[in-house]
């Protein structure tokens, strides 16, 4: 995996809403954000890795269905998020 467990328990401490929070909307996509822009920097030295690039259409698909999801049930949140990961939304 990219990134290490104390890595992950960085960010999750960032976007949780209590301590045992680890699969909320919010949570979720800033890990799928921090894998995506380590693929796109590993497309960029690896321009031939198609399955690499396939993976990050799926991750960026991903993202983007669980943004919609938090801005129909959560909007104050999802301006919350879209402004600290710099998403532009």
């Amino acid at each position: 995996m990219v990134l290490s467990v104390n890595d992950r328990k960085e960010i999750m401490g960032k976007f949780q809403t209590s301590a045992a929070d680890t699969g909320s909307p919010s949570v979720q996509v800033a890990l799928i954000t921090e894998r995506i822009k380590y693929l796109s920097e590993h497309l960029k030295a690896n321009p031939k890795d198609y399955a690499g690039e396939r993976g990050l259409n799926k991750l960026v698909g991903q993202r983007k269905r669980l943004l919609a999801y938090l801005k129909k049930s959560d909007f104050a949140k999802y301006t919350q998020v879209t402004k600290e990961l710099k998403l532009r939304k």
